[in-house]
């Protein structure tokens, strides 16, 4: 069993291993076109980081909140929006994942929101529903992926 810890990413560092594992996941293994993986969202937003006791990241995602997350989230200022989850395929298994999305919960409390909104890969609808989310609204495509919103009240 891998030992890792959750935490914001902090500085210049943390963020570079924050997109590399992105970039492994999203591009490399769903083919996502890496010009649309990193937005204008990503210096504003909050990034987690898993990271093992040997100091190399397992494991990231972000929260957008404020005015950056209201068309995830129809307009509602009050939650925030989760998104760019992504587990290193070494880690996986691990509950990485769900630490990553209890991580971005307690974010979001710290930022004074009231719950959080995602668009889950319907492949992964199980996973956010095992964490209280609960789906609404239409499937719909994302870079050409199956998704459907999801909500938690915090």
């Amino acid at each position: 069993m891998t030992s890792y810890t959750t935490r914001r990413a902090l500085d210049e560092s943390d963020l570079a291993a924050c997109f590399q594992i992105r970039k492994e996941v999203f591009v490399g293994e769903q083919q996502v076109p890496e010009e649309i993986e990193y937005d204008a969202h990503d210096p504003t937003a909050v990034h987690v980081l898993a990271v093992a006791a040997d100091g190399s990241a397992l494991g990231t995602g972000r929260l957008l909140h404020g005015e950056a997350a209201a068309d995830r989230t129809g307009g509602d200022l009050t939650a925030g929006s989760l998104g760019r989850l992504a587990v290193a395929r070494t880690a996986r298994g691990l509950g990485v994942g769900a630490a990553l999305v209890r991580a971005i919960e307690e974010e979001a409390r710290t930022l004074g929101l009231a719950a959080v909104d995602l668009h889950a890969q319907t492949h992964a609808l199980g996973f956010y529903e095992r964490l209280g989310y609960t789906a609404y609204g239409p499937e719909f495509p994302d870079a050409g992926i199956p998704h459907r919103a999801m909500r938690r009240a915090l």
